[in-house]
C-alpha cells in the first residue's frame, strides 16, 4: 500500500535523525501517539454510530435498522482498511513531532524571516499593523479562540474523512494529504529553523492582554532550553518551530478536502476559518507572514501528493463524499 510506503520511509528518516543526534524517539506521557490513538478510536466509534443513524433516518430510525447498517457498512475488510489508515497517520504524526523536537538543535534564523516580513510590509511589522487595525483587546481573545480550536478541528476532520466517506479510498485521499502536510512541514522546519516573532520581536506583542497564548509560548521556549541543556533527559522534548505555519497548511488542506468532497457549505465555513487562522498566527506572534505564505504553498503541494499517492493514474467517476444521499453501504475500494 503506497500510504504505508510513505509512512515507513518517513519513519526511517526519523530513526536516522534520532541516531544521529543521540536522542531516542519519545512520546512524552503518551500525549502524541498513545492518547491520540485512543481519541481517534473513540471518535471513530461515535462517528460510525452517527453515520449509521443518519443513513437509517431516511427510512425511519430503529435500533435494529441501525445495527443492520453498521454490520453491512463495517465489514472486516473495511475495518482493516480504516485501522490501517489511522495507524499510518499517527505513525507519521509521531515521527513528525520527534523530528520537530530535534530541529531545535539547529541555530534559528528568525532575523532573516523578520527581515523578509519588514521588506514585504515596507518596513513595518505585520503584527503591529494588525494590532493597530483590530485593536489589542477583543480581537486578541477572538483570535485566541480561533487559534486554539485548530487542534480539535484537525483531529475530528481526519477521522471523519475516513469514517464518513462512502468509498474508503476517497477517505484515504484526506489521510494521505494530511500525512504529506506533516512531512513537508517538518522539512520546512529544517530548511529554515525558527522560533517565531513572539521570541525574536517581543516588543511588538507587549500590548496584548495576557492569555493562555503567552503561557504556551513561554512553555515552548522553556522546553527548548531544557532540551538544549539536557538532551539525554527522558522529559526533554521541544515543540517550537515557525517556518512554515502548519496551522495555515493543515487548515488549507481541510478547505481543499471539503471542496474535493463537494461539501460547499463546509468549504465556505473553512474559508472563513482559514482567514481567521491567517490573522491569528501573525497577530498573536506565532508566525511571520512569510510562514503563512509558505503554509499555503505546502497545503496545495500536500493535497496534490495525497491524491497522487492514492490515485496515481487519476480518479474515474465522481467523488462520493460523506453521507451522499441514496447510499447506505460503502464500496470498499
Amino acid at each position: 500500500m503506497r500510504l504505508w510506503v510513505v509512512a515507513a520511509v518517513f519513519a526511517a528518516v526519523a530513526l536516522t535523525r534520532s541516531y544521529a543526534v543521540g536522542i531516542p524517539l519519545r512520546d512524552p506521557h503518551g500525549a502524541i501517539l498513545l492518547s491520540r490513538l485512543g481519541i481517534s478510536l473513540g471518535l471513530f466509534v461515535v462517528l460510525s454510530l452517527v453515520d449509521a443513524a443518519l443513513r437509517v433516518c431516511r427510512r425511519g430510525w430503529t435500533a435494529r435498522r441501525t445495527l443492520d447498517v453498521l454490520r453491512t457498512r463495517w465489514n472486516r475488510e473495511r475495518l482493516v482498511l480504516v485501522a490501517s489508515a489511522l495507524l499510518a497517520y499517527h505513525l507519521v504524526y509521531f515521527c513528525y513531532h520527534n523530528l520537530k523536537s530535534s530541529d531545535v538543535l539547529r541555530a534559528p534564523r528568525d532575523a532573516m524571516l523578520l527581515g523578509w516580513d519588514r521588506w514585504l510590509f515596507l518596513g513595518h511589522s505585520p503584527a503591529v499593523l494588525l494590532h493597530d487595525l483590530l485593536g489589542q483587546h477583543v480581537a486578541a481573545y477572538v483570535l485566541m479562540v480561533v487559534y486554539e480550536s485548530f487542534s480539535w478541528l484537525a483531529t475530528v476532520s481526519f477521522v471523519a474523512a475516513i469514517t464518513l466517506t462512502t468509498r474508503v479510498r476517497d477517505g484515504y485521499v484526506f489521510i494521505a494529504s494530511a500525512v504529506w502536510v506533516w512531512i513537508l512541514g517538518v522539512g520546512s522546519y529544517y530548511l529554515i529553523p525558527s522560533l517565531g516573532p513572539f521570541h525574536s520581536a517581543p516588543q511588538d506583542f507587549a500590548g496584548l492582554p495576557h492569555t493562555m497564548i503567552q503561557d504556551t509560548q513561554a512553555r515552548y521556549v522553556a522546553q527548548r532550553a531544557h532540551l538544549l541543556a539536557h538532551p539525554a533527559a527522558s522529559d526533554s522534548f521541544a515543540q517550537i518551530s515557525a517556518f512554515a505555519s502548519l496551522h495555515v497548511a493543515v487548515t488549507t488542506v481541510l478547505l481543499l478536502m471539503a471542496r474535493y468532497y463537494g461539501l460547499r457549505r463546509t468549504a465556505r465555513a473553512m474559508t472563513v476559518f482559514l482567514g481567521g487562522t491567517l490573522l491569528a498566527t501573525v497577530y498573536l506572534g506565532w508566525h511571520f507572514a512569510v510562514d503563512d505564505l509558505a503554509g499555503l504553498v505546502l497545503a496545495f503541494v500536500a493535497v496534490g501528493l495525497g491524491r497522487l499517492t492514492i490515485y496515481p493514474r487519476g480518479r474515474t467517476g465522481p467523488v462520493e463524499g460523506p453521507l451522499r444521499r441514496g447510499r447506505e453501504a460503502a464500496a470498499v475500494r
